[in-house]
């Protein structure tokens, strides 16, 4: 038997007043999705644990089949491990966005614009986190390259208890009371600052105002956390795993737990992703690479719900159907193989909101060779009609599983 995950990132959201009170899920195009909904089992799981926050990190740990209130240390030590950073147990991460802020003469008066930098492109990006490092980096704070907007601050021998604020928590709003807070927030809000000054009128942030974009003007710092341990998949479930993903936290998640990393070409974590390249790697992994498990993890619906983007939030959801889920499935029954696939989100991404939401969310298990009585369509009303409600992601991971 081979599993397979299709996560569809933030894909959940709430009834929305332009598509007639229904959710993207409810009005997408997805035929394929609904025709195995017909024949599995459907239900809603809590994938965010009480106390903690509704992160894409503590939600896919959670689907991954790992106890979040156990393994999980901080978001950013997950994105340190995935781009080769050797943390040591004294150091404290934290995620560094490049923003875009407004141009407000005080600086508590500004606003945050844009938390992604217009998803300024990786090749831009490490050009400004090269240049900020030359004023910034010392014995105390080290500030690494990522990919695109998302980059890594280490503190040698740090100490956690900052409170800080996601921007795409408040996109839109002034950064005054979202500053940081807390232990160490003296320093935070000075490289903010500094960002700022240092990146305003970098030719970069020129040119890219003069082509229309968002200039990346600053560093924002937050998802705090120290050195994580992760017990290896294969020793959790007795199955060798597989992770294909865009994004740094995903892949820190799969080198932790000792999963087999895919990188496919023109994989961006938003709608214009290698959709078919995903699928490709995922039928590669199970039926050429001996993979027993595939972790398909698409960022696109949840960054349309950053966004506020209903269009291709369900243009996403209509392409993990037509170009993911029907090739995947596709592939395995030509290959006479077996297999059984989860379709979830790891938590809502609400169009309203804009921020991530700790609702319970959809999910449904398709077996090629069980086919049971489900629901003429896989959403959040069906979902909940069936009364199965799963109370976390490692109950969930055990029924995929068919562990007691």
């Amino acid at each position: 038997m081979k599993y397979i995950v299709v996560l569809g990132d933030g894909m959940a959201d709430f009834a929305i007043k332009e598509l007639g009170n229904k959710t993207p899920l409810q009005v997408a195009n997805k035929p394929y999705i609904d025709k195995l909904a017909k024949k599995s089992t459907l239900g809603i799981v809590k994938t965010i644990p009480d106390g903690m926050k509704a992160g894409s990190d503590v939600a896919n740990l959670a689907v991954l089949g790992y106890n979040p209130k156990t393994c999980y240390s901080g978001r950013s030590p997950l994105e340190a491990v995935s781009i080769g950073i050797d943390l040591k147990d004294t150091d404290v991460t934290l995620r560094a966005n490049l923003v875009t802020l407004s141009d407000e003469e005080k600086f508590e008066d500004k606003t945050m614009i844009d938390y992604s930098s217009g998803e300024i492109t990786t090749e831009e990006s490490t050009e400004l986190i090269k240049y900020l490092q030359r004023y910034i980096n010392n014995d105390m704070l080290t500030l690494y390259s990522g990919i695109s907007y998302r980059h890594c601050l280490v503190i040698n021998n740090g100490k956690t208890g900052a409170i800080l604020t996601p921007p795409h928590d408040f996109t839109g709003k002034k950064i005054e009371d979202r500053m940081p807070k807390g232990t160490n927030c003296n320093i935070y809000c000075d490289l903010i600052k500094k960002s700022y000054e240092l990146l305003k009128n970098h030719p970069i942030n020129l040119k890219r105002i003069q082509q229309g974009k968002s200039p990346a003007n600053a560093l924002w710092f937050w998802g705090e956390g120290t050195k994580p341990s992760m017990q290896k998949f294969y020793d959790r479930y007795g199955i060798k795993g597989g992770m294909i993903s865009a994004v740094d936290l995903l892949k820190g998640i799969a080198k932790l737990a000792d999963m087999h990393l895919y990188e496919v070409d023109g994989a961006t974590g938003n709608y214009d992703t290698n959709f078919k390249g995903k699928a490709d790697a995922c039928v590669n992994a199970l039926l050429n690479d001996g993979l027993d498990y595939v972790y398909i993890h698409m960022e696109a619906p949840d960054e349309c719900g950053h966004h506020g983007d209903i269009k291709h939030k369900i243009y996403s959801i209509e392409q993990i159907d037509s170009v993911v889920v029907k090739t995947v499935c596709e592939e395995l029954e030509n290959a006479k193989v077996d297999y059984t696939m989860l379709i979830a989100p790891d938590h809502p991404t609400p169009i309203a909101t804009m921020t991530h939401d700790p609702t319970p969310v959809p999910f449904m298990i398709y077996r090629s060779n069980e086919q049971v009585i489900g629901k003429d369509s896989y959403d959040e009303v069906s979902c909940k009609e069936t009364g199965l409600f799963i109370s976390s992601g490692e109950e969930l991971t055990k029924l995929l599983l068919k562990k007691q």
